[in-house]
């Protein structure tokens, strides 16, 4: 099943140059949970800081487990916004 991820960088918790040592290691756990089937598709928001992720896993527990394993989420400097199941649109199925 996928799901939308919506998160949000807590810009309040942190300065811009504050942040910085956080991403190396951030940006390498995204790489190893697209290494591993988890994450589908990942893009930058252009509203805010923060990131719009595509993920796959069997269930919503299962999201928000994988997703506590990034650095900066753990460490509550991200919001998780939104984490949405989503299903196939009909439209592209067969015509009854």
């Amino acid at each position: 099943m996928q799901f939308f991820i919506l998160i949000r960088r807590r810009v309040e918790a942190l300065s811009p140059e504050e942040f910085e040592p956080w991403f190396p290691p951030e940006q390498e756990r995204v790489r190893e949970m697209y290494a591993e089937g988890f994450v589908r598709q990942i893009w930058r928001r252009g509203d805010m800081p923060g990131a719009v992720m595509l993920v796959e896993a069997a269930d919503e527990a299962e999201v928000r487990a994988k997703l506590q394993t990034l650095p900066m989420l753990a460490a509550n400097l991200l919001e998780l916004v939104a984490v949405t199941p989503l299903e196939p649109y009909p439209a592209f199925g067969p015509r009854a």
